[in-house]
C-alpha cells in the first residue's frame, strides 16, 4: 500500500492531543472536531476525563487530508474516500512545486519519532529535483520556523528540535565541504564568520558561510562562542576583511551597544574592517550609523550584498 509519509509506527511518539494535530497539520482544533462530527473523518480515543487522543495513523490521515484540501479538494468529497484512495489522490497530485510540503511533513514525522531513515529518504527525494540551496530555502527554512512554533507550544521537546537541526547541520557541513575544494574566484574580499561568546545557534551563520563560498569568496568559519580578543590576529588574513556574526540570543539586548563598541576597540583599533550583523538581537541596536557596520534584517538581504 502506498504510504504518502512512509510512517513507521514502531518508534517513540505515537499519541497526540488535538492541539498537537492543530500545530502539526495547520488545521484549527475546531475544524478538526467538525470534520470528526460531520464526516466521521477521524475516530479519536478518549481519556478517562473525556479528552481526545490520536495515534500516528490519525495524524498521517489528517496530514494527507489537509494536503488535499489545500490542493482544492472539498472535505465532503475527501470524507467519502478510503485511506488507500486518499493516499492515491495525494500521490497523483504531487508536483515539483508542491513536493516541498510533502517533504516538510515527512521531516516533521521523522523528528517526532527520531526516525533517521525517514529523514534521509525524504532528503534524497528532494535532491532528485532541487539543488541544496533550493532545499535549504524552500524546505529547511519553513521547517525550522514550524519547529520553533512547535517547541513554543510544547508539542515537541528540545530533544526533537536537536535531532532534526543536527541532521540539517550535517547536510550544511557536507555541502560546505564540497564548495571548499574549489578555489575562490573573487579575490577582492574575504569573510570571517563567528558567533559571540555563549551564542550557540549556528545554523543561520553556517548557511551564510555556504552562500559566501557559493558566491566565490574565501571564508574562514570560526564557529560558536568566540571571544573578541581572539579576533585581532585575523586582520592579517586578508587586506579587505569582513567579519560576519549572527546574534540570536547573545549579546543580550542591554549589552548589544557595548559589544559593538568593544568590537571596534579590540578588533578594529588599528584598521577599519566591515562588521556585518544579523539576528533578532540587532533590533535592540540604537545607533547604526557607524560607516563600517552593516545590519541585515534577514539572511536573504545579506546574500543580496554578496
Amino acid at each position: 500500500m502506498f504510504n504518502y509519509l512512509q510512517i513507521r509506527v514502531n518508534n517513540i511518539k505515537q499519541i497526540f492531543s488535538i492541539k498537537d494535530l492543530e500545530n502539526l497539520c495547520g488545521v484549527k482544533a475546531h475544524t478538526i472536531r467538525i470534520w470528526e462530527k460531520r464526516y466521521n473523518l477521524l475516530s479519536p480515543d478518549r481519556t478517562e476525563t473525556n479528552i481526545r487522543t490520536y495515534n500516528l495513523k490519525s495524524l498521517q490521515k489528517l496530514l494527507n487530508v489537509t494536503y488535499l484540501v489545500n490542493s482544492g479538494y472539498k472535505i465532503s468529497r475527501i470524507s467519502k474516500l478510503s485511506e488507500e484512495e486518499i493516499n492515491e489522490y495525494v500521490r497523483s497530485i504531487v508536483s515539483d512545486n508542491s513536493s516541498k510540503n510533502q517533504a516538510i511533513n515527512s521531516f516533521k514525522i521523522s523528528m517526532l519519532n527520531y526516525d533517521l531513515e525517514l529523514f534521509l529518504g525524504a532528503y534524497e527525494q528532494l535532491e532528485r529535483k532541487r539543488n541544496f540551496r533550493q532545499i535549504f530555502i524552500d524546505v529547511f527554512v519553513p521547517l525550522l520556523k514550524e519547529i520553533g512554533l512547535l517547541w513554543q507550544t510544547d508539542t515537541i521537546s528540545p530533544s526533537h528540535e536537536h535531532f532534526v537541526t543536527n541532521l540539517i547541520k550535517q547536510k550544511l557541513l557536507l555541502n560546505i565541504e564540497k564548495l571548499q575544494y574549489s578555489n575562490p574566484t573573487k579575490k577582492n574580499k574575504a569573510f570571517i564568520l563567528f558567533l559571540p561568546e555563549n551564542e550557540i545557534h549556528e545554523l543561520g551563520l553556517l548557511y551564510i558561510n555556504y552562500e559566501i563560498l557559493l558566491h566565490g569568496y574565501k571564508a574562514i568559519y570560526l564557529g560558536s562562542s568566540i571571544p573578541l580578543d581572539s579576533l585581532p590576529n585575523m586582520l592579517s588574513f586578508h587586506e579587505n576583511t569582513t567579519f560576519v556574526s549572527y546574534f540570536t540570543i547573545k549579546p543580550e539586548k542591554d549589552n548589544i551597544a557595548k559589544y559593538v563598541e568593544d568590537f571596534n576597540t579590540i578588533v578594529c583599533n588599528k584598521r577599519t574592517s566591515e562588521f556585518w550583523m544579523l539576528g533578532k538581537q540587532i533590533m535592540h541596536v540604537s545607533d547604526s550609523s557607524a560607516p563600517n557596520h552593516r545590519y541585515f534584517d534577514s539572511i536573504s538581504s545579506l546574500i543580496a550584498e554578496l
